[in-house]
């Protein structure tokens, strides 16, 4: 009796489930394909174990490493190898084959093949649910050519299907035996390789249903494989209240008309030293006060740097991670791909009911992609889209590269990608460095269109009147309107302002 599509066999690694629709289709076969020390063995193991988690029996058939070595490393990353069944045919078990022209499954000739009576007394006799046969490309060379290692493979895929077994064997990629065509015969393939930014997963073929597309990452770790599928923004969405998201400081919010709307991308952008990323957390203190939760992810700087100078601008970051109202993630670029930081994401989101997130900042966030600069665009807006569906304010920290000078909105031209735009400048006014803020784009409502100063104090953010007596503020270099008068009217801070 054939298993309905519906019912699938886990593979034992969540990510790679939810690449498959739920699992694997159970009585098929699949291939794992890869070069040396991608994690194939692990993937198997996390299978049979998976199987034995549910009340099944699994086989394990070695044809290359010996038993005692596989169950040595799998044991170490927490495999009950003592509940797997182990069928070693590798060469230091002693199986001798008389005949290397057989083919395996012919029940005539059962008799005369050493190796093969070994499989199908060995297959009988456990009788599994689950098979793993490692590495199924080790029977080429006991056989006399290709066609005849087809033959074996075809034979002995019918063999196993004939016994109801789902089954998962490995293949090696070489340039002395291609694999290619043992795709034909199999109901799936899973690849595992590596690029520029670490090791990839994807499923070329899949019979049955269909599969999540793209490029996925993994992870081999203490515990085994962790796979982290490419996110999927259209296929997450929950209802979200559309209002509008206080900074807690008036005169931004009056920029602002009001302040962020909720489920918005905002970009905060400008030269390093600005103040960015205080202006973005004072966005999360005032979420906190309501009893919201935010996270930030740092890209560019230490968690103790963040939070001393947080505490310096009077922004209770400590009292809010204490509180749980606030989460603050370091993460090292160079050692995560963007799948892996999108599954970081998405847990915050999904499993911890984050209402806003803060990526500080885009230029670190390129360096996941290891140089893979056109890819910025693509990963970011899947990003962007996903926490949108999911009614989550958003706010990305791009640092633009010149401190006066020529005004660029971004520096990694991703401003399609924002809501709302908020920019800082820096200002050289009669030999002094000052600041201004202003807002650039604001798509779900008007905006004020004045530029204002911008301090960062001891007490916290202080906004000035509009600087409606200067002109050329964009450049860093502002003039005067009237050179009769110093200061524009109302426009500067007293310095003892806070």
């Amino acid at each position: 009796m054939s298993t309905p599509l519906t019912d699938r066999a886990s593979t034992g690694v969540a990510g790679l489930d939810e690449i498959l629709s739920g699992g694997l289709v159970p009585e098929r076969s699949y291939m794992v394909r890869g070069q040396a020390g991608s994690g194939k063995t692990i993937l198997s193991f996390h299978f049979l174990q998976r199987g034995v988690d549910e009340g099944e029996t699994a086989l394990f058939i070695n044809l290359e490493e010996d038993a005692r070595d596989l169950k040595a490393n799998a044991a170490a990353l927490g495999f009950d190898t003592d509940a797997i069944e182990f069928l070693d045919l590798s060469p230091s078990a002693d199986v001798f084959v008389e005949d290397d022209s057989y083919e395996v499954f012919e029940p005539s000739e059962v008799e005369r093949e050493p190796l093969t009576e070994k499989i199908i007394e060995g297959v009988t006799a456990v009788d599994p649910d689950r098979v793993v046969v490692d590495p199924l490309t080790q029977l080429r060379f006991l056989l006399s050519d290709d066609y005849q290692f087809r033959k074996q493979v075809v034979g002995f895929m019918r063999f196993l299907k004939d016994r109801e077994a789902t089954v998962l064997f490995t293949v090696q990629n070489t340039e002395s035996l291609p694999t290619d065509d043992l795709e034909f015969i199999t109901d799936g393939t899973i690849r595992l390789a590596t690029a520029e930014y670490g090791k990839t997963i994807d499923v070329p073929k899949f019979r049955g249903s269909a599969t999540q597309g793209g490029e996925h990452a993994y992870r081999i770790t203490a515990e085994g494989m962790e796979v982290y599928p490419a996110l999927q923004p259209g296929a997450h969405a929950r209802d979200a209240t559309f209002e509008q998201a206080s900074s807690g400081v008036p005169e931004i919010d009056d920029l602002l008309n009001g302040g962020i709307e909720r489920g918005t991308v905002s970009i905060v952008s400008g030269p390093t030293g600005v103040g960015k990323t205080t202006l973005s957390t004072q966005f999360m203190k005032a979420a906190a006060d309501r009893g919201e939760r935010s996270v930030i992810y740092l890209f560019e700087e230490s968690e103790e740097t963040f939070r001393t100078r947080a505490r310096s601008v009077n922004i209770s970051v400590d009292e809010m991670i204490e509180a749980g109202t606030l989460r603050v993630e370091e993460v090292e670029a160079l050692e995560r791909s963007p799948q892996e930081f999108a599954r970081m994401v998405r847990t915050e989101v999904e499993e911890r009911g984050a209402d806003i997130v803060m990526v500080d900042g885009i230029a670190g966030y390129r360096l996941t992609l290891h140089g893979e600069r056109d890819q910025v665009l693509q990963q970011l807006h899947a990003l962007g889209r996903y926490l949108k569906n999911m009614g989550v304010t958003t706010i990305f920290v791009d640092e633009t590269r010149d401190i006066t000078g020529e005004f660029r909105a971004t520096m990694e031209n991703v401003s399609y990608l924002a809501d709302n735009i908020v920019f800082l400048r820096h200002l050289e006014v009669d030999g002094e460095l000052r600041k201004a803020i202003g807002v650039l784009k604001k798509r779900m409502s008007d905006y004020e269109r004045t530029i204002r100063e911008f301090r960062i104090t001891a007490d916290g953010i202080a906004v000035g009147e509009p600087l409606s007596g200067m002109r050329g503020v964009l450049s860093g270099t502002p003039e005067m309107v009237d050179p009769d008068r110093n200061r524009p009217s109302g426009g500067w801070l007293d310095d003892g302002e806070s």
